[in-house]
């Protein structure tokens, strides 16, 4: 009974291994390779797959998912003989899992070594500056590249990427300092384009307060001109209305007289002509009120006067 016993496990150990060799789950967005005696047979997907055991073997399982793969630093030499060093980023996706698998030894590497050759191609070409400034023509360049190589291989190449372009320490330097000094230079332009337009205004704001202020006097001196016209208007038509006789008139002008020389700059003015009639006016005027007032006591003190004018002189 137990070399029954102990068949009978053995039986159902094989049958369960079996099984787990007959039924092969494949997880989502991978593939798994089958050969049968060393032959490529079929390609498993994704779900529940039935193989033969011990005669159907997993040559390979592929991630069918895009992959992201950083390469290290890679020493490159410009059109101006410099070295710089360049981080590489590639996204690639399998689309065929057997031609991964056996039209290439190792994709990865290859794609590596690819990248490495073209980007030396592309960045030979170019100086510093250019390839400083020129990532998204290397970026295209180098898929280009790449997704041609890597078709036949079942790779699709999706992106390529520069993540670091490193020049000398030298280099490195001499740029920082040119960019501080271009920098200053706009910061110093910035400044005087300030000052300028600081002055432009200051300019304009003087002009327009100058103007208006010419304006305003202009227009208070026609105010004040016609009020003194107004002034002078009004005056005469009182003057007028009112009818005053030459006595009058002659006594306003001989108060306007010490108005007329007041001040430092009236070293010299005119008497006119009829000033002579306005004095007369106003002695006749005088004489008559001292006349009414000394009760006749003029009278006499003209007559030694007129004797005098006419006593005939003695030869």
């Amino acid at each position: 009974m137990e070399p029954i016993i102990i068949v009978l496990i053995i039986l159902v150990v094989l049958v369960f291994i079996a099984l787990i060799k007959t039924i092969q789950v494949i997880p989502q967005a991978s593939a798994a390779i089958v050969e049968r005696f060393g032959r490529y047979t079929r390609t498993l997907n994704a779900g529940l797959n039935i193989v033969v055991p011990f005669i159907d073997t997993i040559r390979n399982r592929i991630d069918l998912r895009e992959q992201v793969v950083p390469f290290p630093p890679q020493p490159v030499i410009t059109q101006d003989n410099l070295v710089v060093n360049i981080d590489t980023v590639i996204y690639y996706q399998v689309t065929d899992a057997r031609a991964a698998t056996y039209e290439v030894a190792s994709y990865i590497q290859a794609i590596e070594q690819l990248t490495v050759t073209t980007l030396r191609n592309i960045i030979g070409g170019m100086d510093l500056e250019r390839t400083l400034t020129s990532r998204e023509e290397i970026n295209a360049a180098l898929r280009g590249v790449l997704d041609e190589a890597t078709g036949k291989w079942g790779i699709r190449v999706n992106r390529v990427e520069l993540k670091a372009i490193e020049p000398p320490t030298s280099i490195q330097d001499s740029m920082e300092k040119q960019m501080r000094a271009d920098r200053d230079k706009r910061a110093a332009i910035l400044q005087a384009e300030g000052v300028r337009q600081s002055e432009i205004l200051r300019a304009e704001g003087e002009k327009q307060s100058q103007i208006l202020r010419a304006e305003g006097e202009a227009k208070a001196a026609a105010l004040r001109a016609e009020g003194e016209a107004q002034a002078v208007r009004t005056v005469f038509e009182a003057i007028h209305a009112g009818d005053p006789d030459q006595k009058l008139l002659s006594y306003q002008y001989l108060q306007m007289l010490p108005k007329i020389a007041e001040g430092d700059a009236n070293k010299l003015w005119i008497v006119p002509s009829e000033i002579g009639d306005a004095l007369k006016g106003l002695s006749g005027a005088m004489g008559n009120f001292g006349g009414m007032g000394g009760n006749g006591n003029s009278a006499p003190a003209n007559v030694p006067a007129q004797e005098r004018r006419e006593k005939p002189s003695i030869d």
